[in-house]
């Protein structure tokens, strides 16, 4: 039985080698086929980069006057691919307006209204030209995408996945909200990157592996709102550190002067496209607008008649700030109206943000209270209403924000609330945009009032009566500091309405912050602001009474303990700083008593020389305190004959005569000394940046080591916010029916393992030091450790 069983081992194992013979020839036969296969596709798609290189080179506008669809752009097959799985097949105005400039490589200056489609008419040509340059993971970033706010960058990269899941393209995400240290341990394979202004420039000063020298497109989605974010100096910096042989592509709503002037440095003779001009209005044409005029105490009554009497529909409130949306959020929740209520402000965190956006826009009906953090770009699907509560600071705000609705073509209304002295101001720079705006009455019927409902609700609740104080002052503040004082009128609020208005039980006390006044307050010398008292104000009055009283000079530390706070300063303390004038609770011998002695001027005839602090005694006692106030010290200096001179010796008038008139010789010193300045001042910024680029190339140098010695770490863990277009793990996750999962697509990968470190010579097992006619060979020691154990290897007999 032995035997036999050997040997019909020994036959199983003859018929396997048999098999895998063959099955070893048909592997290399696949290996061959698949080969070929692969050099034909490679072939193909270079005779398809080839053709669509001379269709855009020979293109005439001439030739194509009736462009309606993408399939007759010259785009490669992934491209349309991706557009007809996402449904996309009409051209907007932009886009076939910008396409074929954009695709020929021409800087793009583009201004066109909200839901116009410039999404599209940026993320085509960034594709194509990618594709077209055979880009790869080993070229490293191709195109920078910068975007006002997190909620539109997502809502590119959504758009990006969607018309690039053909292409073997990486994209990207880098937001505020994210960990900096993941989104850095994967920029460097990144093609495509999107992100917002303040992350991408910080990644630029602190990733080293952020390498933009390779750089062929920037794209500035919604620019005026970039820069009047305040995101002007971010902006410019990143600018300066990206390749100036680029292409820029330039996309706003509306065209500002400092978009203007941020064309002209980034922008090499770029193509103005606009389509507004073409257009009888700024604002979509299905979009129908409307205006009321509210008096400010009467503002939420009428939002929640109108938010009763339109509950089944999809709205969109805008109010000035992130406290008025909380507190009209918490308040209505509390009275149900009967619709699901929503609230999205700059002040939540960036997970919350996200489902609040998911949630919108999948929801049929709900009420969404936000600030202009949704009024640029966001693509909230079927909303039928936008409800301005607070008027926009300008018509370019209200034409961003009455663009959440009648997208693409669709129908929307928009319904605006000004007070009566806005009313006239706000209309006119509306109609000189060319917006249509007509005005409605409110009926007394639907009139309905919920003050009595919020003073109950702030009774009984102090954290919304809190909320309520809160978004009372941050309207206040709003109104204030708006430029435009002819609509913005802040002595005509009435400010104690108002509050009632709110549940409030009295107007909070305001103090007012910034403006240029208390600016210039800020920055100005108590001794200056002194001397520029009016007459007769009541600083001056207050001045007049305090000179009537004795002056008694005050220190720091009389102030420190004039503060009565009995957590920092026990009784004891408190009793060290009583005067003679003060009661006596007890023979308390630690206790010290100032007396303010009578100095007569007969014996001390100089007052003003007396030590009245520690401070001014330590000054007279000091030398060098005491010269600090007089001024620079006197110094000689001796010329070659021996004679001393001032260091700063004047010149005597004759020889100043002498030399020429007095204004040639200024103009010659000025010339010269702004000569040297700049000479100096060309050496210090190339100093300067000689630091940056070894610094960063030091920086570069580490990480690269780093990336290099971590040979078994894995590139398959992909982070929320990079994802490979047209991958598997991209056809398993897409439905071409199915909207990307922003959960998934933004959850942080904390899975990657770090490798492990290479041992050291002493750590290795002990067979695998080679020896060699009986001689060890081993790796030199470098540190004291080593040469240690080298010894005590030698001493075991190895």
């Amino acid at each position: 039985m032995s035997s036999n069983g050997h040997g019909k081992r020994d036959t199983n194992g003859s018929k396997h080698s048999v098999n895998g013979k063959k099955n070893a020839h048909n592997k290399n036969g696949g290996g061959a086929n698949n080969n070929k296969s692969k050099h034909v596709k490679r072939q193909s798609e270079n005779a398809h980069i080839a053709a669509l290189e001379t269709q855009i080179k020979e293109w005439d506008p001439a030739e194509h006057p009736n462009l309606t669809k993408f399939e007759q752009l010259p785009l490669s097959r992934a491209t349309l691919q991706g557009l007809r799985s996402s449904h996309f097949v009409d051209m907007t105005d932009i886009q076939r307006q910008s396409l074929m400039a954009s695709l020929k490589g021409e800087d793009i200056l583009g201004a066109a209204r909200t839901g116009s489609g410039k999404t599209l008419a940026f993320l085509i040509p960034v594709l194509e030209r990618l594709y077209r340059q055979k880009w790869n993971q080993q070229d490293g970033l191709g195109a920078l995408i910068i975007s006002p706010t997190r909620e539109l960058a997502i809502q590119i990269f959504q758009v990006l996945r969607k018309i690039g899941r053909a292409h073997s393209l990486s994209a990207g995400l880098v937001i505020g909200g994210k960990d900096v240290q993941v989104e850095s341990e994967r920029l460097a394979r990144l093609n495509i990157l999107i992100g917002t202004p303040g992350r991408l420039l910080q990644h630029l000063d602190q990733t080293a592996g952020f390498d933009v020298s390779n750089l062929q497109m920037l794209v500035l989605d919604e620019a005026d709102r970039i820069l009047d974010m305040g995101f002007k100096k971010s902006l410019d910096a990143i600018i300066d550190n990206l390749p100036t042989t680029r292409q820029t592509l330039l996309f706003s709503a509306t065209q500002t002067k400092t978009v203007s002037d941020l064309a002209r440095l980034s922008l090499s003779d770029p193509r103005y496209i606009s389509v507004h001009e073409e257009d009888q209005t700024a604002t979509p044409k299905g979009l129908e607008q409307f205006y009321i005029v509210s008096p400010l105490d009467e503002k939420l009554d009428n939002m929640y008649a109108f938010i009763k009497s339109h509950i089944k529909t999809k709205m969109l409130i805008f109010f000035s700030s992130s406290k008025q949306v909380r507190f009209a959020y918490e308040s209505f929740r509390k009275l149900q109206p009967g619709i699901p209520l929503l609230h999205l402000h700059g002040k939540q965190k960036q997970q919350a943000r996200i489902d609040v956006t998911q949630k919108f826009s999948s929801a049929q009906y709900s009420c969404l209270f936000a600030t202009d953090i949704v009024a640029r770009g966001i693509d909230f699907p079927a909303v039928d209403w936008v409800i301005q509560v607070d008027a926009p600071e300008d018509a370019a705000t209200y034409i961003h924000r009455v663009g959440r609705s009648a997208r693409f073509d669709k129908k929307g209304r928009a319904l605006l609330f000004v007070t009566p002295s806005e009313e006239k101001g706000m209309i006119s720079a509306l109609e000189s945009r060319k917006v249509p705006i007509s005005k409605l009455t409110i009926r007394e019927a639907k009139k309905k009032s919920i003050r009595q409902d919020l003073q109950a609700l702030c009774f009984q609740d102090p954290e919304l009566k809190y909320l309520g104080q809160k978004a009372f002052i941050s309207y206040v503040r709003s109104v204030y500091i708006q430029k435009n004082k002819d609509i913005f009128n802040f002595e005509s609020l009435p400010l104690e309405k108002f509050a009632e208005s709110l549940g409030l039980p009295g107007a909070p006390n305001i103090k007012i912050k910034g403006g240029e006044r208390s600016k210039e307050a800020k920055n100005a010398p108590r001794q200056l602001l002194k001397l520029t008292k009016e007459p007769g104000s009541d600083d001056e009055q207050e001045g007049e009474d305090k000179k009537k009283e004795p002056e008694k000079v005050r220190t720091k530390y009389d102030r420190m303990f004039e503060r009565k706070n009995q957590n920092v300063l026990s009784e004891h303390y408190l009793n060290l700083t009583k005067t003679a004038g003060d009661e006596d609770d007890g023979d308390d011998f630690i206790a010290v008593k100032r007396q303010d002695h009578i100095i007569d001027d007969e014996e001390i005839p100089n007052l003003l020389e007396i030590p009245t602090s520690k401070r001014a005694q330590k000054r007279a006692l000091s030398k060098k305190l005491s010269t600090k106030s007089k001024g620079n010290a006197t110094k000689l200096v001796f010329d070659d004959e021996g004679n001393a001179h001032a260091i700063y010796e004047l010149e005597d008038e004759e020889d100043f005569k002498k030399a020429g008139d007095a204004a040639v010789q200024k103009a010659e010193f000025v010339a010269r000394e702004s000569a040297a300045m700049q000479e100096k001042d060309i050496e210090d910024k190339q100093v300067a940046r000689d630091k940056r680029v070894e610094k960063k190339r030091r920086r570069q140098e580490i990480e690269r080591r780093a990336l290099e010695a971590e040979q078994d770490e894995s590139d398959d863990g992909e982070g929320g916010y990079q994802v490979t277009l047209g991958g598997a793990d991209d056809e398993s996750d897409y439905d071409h029916n199915q909207e990307p999962d922003i959960d998934r697509d933004y959850e942080s990968s904390d899975n990657d393992e770090p490798a492990a470190k290479k041992p050291k010579w002493f750590q290795k097992d002990k067979d695998s030091a080679p020896v060699r006619n009986g001689v060890l060979e081993v790796e030199e020691p470098d540190t004291l450790e080593d040469l240690e154990a080298l010894s005590a290897r030698l001493i075991r007999g190895r």
